[in-house]
């Protein structure tokens, strides 16, 4: 038997829907093709609505939560690629030439479109925050501590006090441990997990300082950060970790990266030299 429509769904169960749900409901049947791009949050104060109420209306319809509604909204919209696996609109009849090309401008459209969100105000606080850190610790989770990994490791070519912290257990002792003079520079595209949020709530509790890098701006996760940087670049459910995504959150890494070295060149030059006179030897 095949699986039911969502939106055949949405149409079955609106009578039964109270008032706060069926402002949910009415979006999603006008914005079918863009709902699946929300977070939890943004979908929230598109309808109107309470988070707990989004929640509600998914677990109505027989969903287990937010993330498998988006899912389910995914396959059952008109448009054939939305539930498309891979990036840049590329079809299976492309050919190499033309992959190549939707590629080049996804990513580049990613790059662009979180350059216009890049507030300067908030990219000059982090620099601060990041200046005058006693330790800055990099985290994330599954595709995203990827990107922690290389800002730790970027970062530490000009500051000592970088560290990457990978497993999320692991992240929460570390964070556990902060103290007010200390910074996490936490990756989510997504910004609300479960793992995120335990290790915001101790950053907050221990007085310590928070950078987030994320699509959504009004996550959860996001809501206890000093400063968010908010990359452009949309995936659908099926195209989670995107490498468009990820050039965007590592452009946000340039830009601070590049910020945090302009306030000390002279610094930043003799701590690349001192690296770079450390892995001479490391090269045939």
């Amino acid at each position: 038997m095949p699986v039911e429509d969502v939106f055949t769904k949405i149409n079955r169960e609106y009578y039964e829907l109270t008032g706060a749900e069926k402002k949910i409901a009415d979006y999603v049947m006008l914005h079918q093709r863009d709902s699946q791009y929300l977070s939890i949050s943004e979908m929230a104060v598109a309808a109107g609505v309470a988070e707990a109420t989004v929640s509600r209306f998914c677990r109505r319809l027989g969903y287990q939560g937010y993330n498998a509604f988006k899912l389910a909204v995914a396959s059952s919209s008109a448009a054939p690629s939305m539930n498309n696996p891979l990036g840049g609109e590329v079809s299976p009849e492309d050919t190499v030439a033309s992959m190549c090309e939707k590629l080049c401008a996804a990513d580049v459209e990613a790059v662009t479109q979180t350059y216009a969100l890049i507030r300067q105000s908030d990219v000059k606080r982090a620099a601060e925050l990041i200046l005058a850190a006693g330790r800055v610790l990099c985290m994330g989770l599954g595709g995203s501590m990827i990107l922690a990994m290389e800002a730790a490791h970027l970062f530490s070519t000009v500051m000592p006090n970088f560290y990457a912290v990978e497993d999320s257990h692991n992240q929460v002792i570390r964070a556990s441990s902060l103290t007010a003079g200390d910074v996490v520079l936490y990756f989510s595209y997504s910004g609300s997990t479960r793992d995120m949020l335990d290790v915001m709530r101790l950053v907050r509790e221990r007085g310590a300082h928070s950078i987030v890098i994320t699509r959504f701006p009004n996550s959860q996760g996001a809501k206890y950060a000093d400063v968010t940087l908010e990359c452009g670049s949309r995936e659908t459910p099926y195209q989670l970790g995107s490498i468009a995504a990820k050039i965007a959150q590592l452009y946000l890494v340039d830009v601070l990266f590049t910020e945090v070295c302009r306030r000390d060149i002279a610094g930043a030059r003799a701590m690349r030299r001192a690296v770079a006179d450390a892995l001479s030897n490391k090269h045939l």
